[in-house]
């Protein structure tokens, strides 16, 4: 699958403009990791591409077709998990996966449906009412439907959440098993997700896209703007973008990133999270 998003814009009847003349290329086999501050944009790019919005102006053209016209066999290959998903909560996990897949026009369903309760490691929980999940079950559920019919494209909305450690390696290695063949856009806020998994990361901020490439990509760009220091060495921070702060029997060591380091701060090897908030503090200024 190939989706080509040239000079999108997206603003609400409200006024908000949410994207700003945004193009993009994602093609199978792909794991991209969307990443973005709060109110960047992440969602309203998901809603477009699963069309459940419209752009303001701008194309979005799937396998060389307008996405308008396309949407149906857009739909017949897409697993969506929206960050806001909302499930039944009087109905059994099975109860719920049958109606997902009905509404997804699945042939053999119950084949389909034990597939992905294994897949989310549910299957003791199928005949459960949803109601008296878990929050990280109730996400699990959330993860199982959207991979119900082995969908060719999967649209992950911060699918993590309320997922304890064990439980989010699981599906970080699920995601990358599935990406081999598939195109995933894995949309998160745990930088760990996606540095173990996603070979392509696009990062936007304020509607606009910041970086597209490689996590090797953005941590070279951080190379020579992140040090650690001592907090006693400078009275103020001025320019630095702390990330971190930790309590020493020696006093409090603080790494920070910079577009210009003081002479106080030693260089320290970038991390995707140092990059990261590098880019996006460049991109504050």
């Amino acid at each position: 699958m190939e989706i080509n998003i040239q000079n999108v814009s997206m603003v609400y009847p409200s006024g908000r403009q949410a994207l700003k003349d945004l193009s993009l290329d994602l093609r199978t086999p792909s794991l991209i990791g969307l990443l973005g501050p709060n109110g960047a944009g992440k969602s309203t790019l998901m809603k477009l591409l699963v069309a459940a919005l419209l752009p303001t102006t701008g194309t979005i053209r799937v396998n060389g077709s307008p996405l308008d016209k396309a949407e149906r066999q857009l739909k017949s290959q897409l697993g969506y998990l929206p960050q806001d998903f909302g499930l039944f909560d009087e109905l059994t996990v099975y109860q719920f996966l049958d109606y997902m897949a009905a509404l997804k026009g699945l042939n053999r369903p119950k084949d389909e449906i034990q597939r992905v309760l294994k897949a989310v490691n549910l299957e003791e929980k199928a005949k459960s009412r949803i109601r008296t999940l878990s929050g990280g079950q109730r996400q699990r559920v959330g993860i199982a439907q959207a991979l119900l019919g082995d969908p060719a494209f999967l649209v992950f909305d911060e699918p993590t959440v309320g997922l304890d450690p064990e439980e989010r390696i699981h599906f970080r290695n699920l995601f990358s098993q599935t990406a081999q063949e598939r195109l995933v856009l894995l949309s998160t806020h745990i930088i760990e997700d996606v540095q173990s998994v996603c070979d392509q990361l696009v990062v936007i901020d304020r509607g606009s896209v910041l970086f597209s490439g490689t996590p090797a990509q953005l941590i070279q760009a951080a190379e020579g703007h992140v040090g650690v220091f001592w907090e006693s060495e400078s009275a103020a921070c001025q320019g630095l973008h702390i990330t971190a702060r930790v309590n020493t029997s020696r006093g409090i060591r603080c790494r920070a990133v910079a577009e210009t380091l003081p002479d106080y701060a030693a260089p320290e090897e970038p991390t995707l999270e140092d990059a990261y908030l590098y880019l996006i503090s460049r991109g504050a200024v």
